[in-house]
């Protein structure tokens, strides 16, 4: 029996501690800039009393990113001090369940936001597209409450099909009907994968129609002030929006990549592939929102400030 077991545990829980050790600091980076966000929306709403559609967007899928982050940091830090206690296996599996359930609900605020650059700013004479256009502001507050509803729902279907996976699971010793078992369990876990394939390549497609229609528009817009001569204020609208929506695809196409690779990968829990993907999609909430608070005149504003605000008293002390 001693031979049955895999010769890279050591590597294993090396790369479980070197993924925790790295996470933590991606999941402190990630949670202080989406608290920042958070915090300036925040301020901004009780002094004037309202937000705009694009701000209500951005609240949301702030809130959401820090409780995607510290949900998933708890998750890992329990699976990794607490591995093999039968009392905690309930807790995880809840604990996994939230955090899949708030990762496919930032995947979807951030293509709603995506959508509504597009909505916003792109020139389009199509009758439907006029109409989005005209009730866009009215539609966003629906589309977070679906949004809410729909993350919520998710952690009751994520929770039911880890269980299934659970009870479906089977233990085989070494390389005995090796094969037999893989084709089970690919079968078992079908429902999972099929679940988060739809919900990335959905949430990616709106990023990517409305990263093409921006481009688009631009162009066309582009191209009737060169032939009138005449320069035009939504042109830097136009092209702040498609920095912001181009930065969001090469973004979004990585991390579509890493997200269905953790499909591929689902069963190698402790390997450098792994570590690589996870790292990356840790990351992804922090750098995405950076940017967004770069895209945003209102909040680099607040971020300059607030930085100057730190130097300075780092400076005085």
């Amino acid at each position: 029996m001693e031979a049955c077991h895999p010769p890279q545990q050591s590597n294993g829980t090396s790369y479980g501690a070197m993924a925790l050790a790295i996470i933590t600091l991606e999941v402190f980076a990630g949670m202080w800039i989406n608290a920042f966000i958070v915090c300036v929306l925040c301020i901004a709403w009780v002094k004037k009393k309202t937000l705009n559609s694009n701000e209500k967007i951005l609240l949301l899928l702030g809130c959401s990113r820090i409780s995607f982050l510290c949900d998933a940091w708890l998750y890992h830090f329990l699976s990794k001090i607490f591995p093999n206690f039968p009392h905690f296996q309930t807790i995880l599996k809840v604990l996994a369940s939230i955090a899949t359930s708030f990762n496919y609900s930032n995947l979807w605020i951030s293509a709603c936001l995506c959508g509504f650059y597009c909505i916003k700013i792109a020139n389009f004479r199509n009758s439907f597209f006029i109409y989005l256009k005209v009730k866009i502001d009215r539609m966003v507050p629906w589309l977070l409450l679906g949004t809410g509803i729909l993350a919520l729902a998710m952690i009751s279907v994520t929770y039911v099909l880890k269980e299934t996976l659970q009870k479906n699971n089977i233990t085989f010793i070494c390389q005995e009907n090796f094969w037999e078992v893989t084709i089970r369990k690919d079968k078992h876990h079908f429902p999972f994968h099929f679940l988060a394939g739809l919900v990335f390549a959905a949430s990616f497609l709106v990023v990517t129609f409305s990263a093409v229609s921006l481009l688009f528009s631009l162009w066309r817009h582009k191209r009737t002030m060169q032939t009138n001569s005449m320069k035009d204020l939504s042109m830097d609208a136009h092209i702040r929006a498609m920095k912001s929506v181009l930065s969001f695809l090469v973004m979004y196409s990585i991390n579509f990549v890493c997200l269905i690779l953790t499909i591929i990968y689902d069963t190698k829990k402790d390997n450098i592939m792994t570590l690589l993907i996870y790292i990356y999609l840790h990351a992804f909430p922090g750098v995405h929102s950076l940017i967004l608070i770069f895209s945003n005149p209102k909040l680099e504003k607040a971020l300059l400030k607030f930085l100057s605000c730190v130097r300075w008293e780092f400076f005085m002390k």
